[in-house]
């Protein structure tokens, strides 16, 4: 490649535990990604101790779409 086409302007920042905000570069509104379920389990987290979130494996498992 010879030149840069296209560059993500795309910052992440900790909320708590699991859950972090993402500020993407069309949405208004920062994006929340979290655990739930088996992935809350497979890190530890009791799925019942914890308000459930979308992943970012969720998210780039729906940009492959599906």
């Amino acid at each position: 490649m010879t030149e840069v086409k296209y560059v993500s302007r795309v910052k992440v920042e900790l909320v708590e535990g699991k859950i972090r905000r993402a500020y993407l570069p069309v949405q208004e509104e920062p994006v929340l990604f979290g655990v739930h379920s088996e992935v809350a389990e497979h890190y530890g987290v009791s799925p019942e101790q914890v308000e459930p979130y979308d992943t970012t494996l969720d998210y780039v498992i729906a940009a492959a779409g599906g």
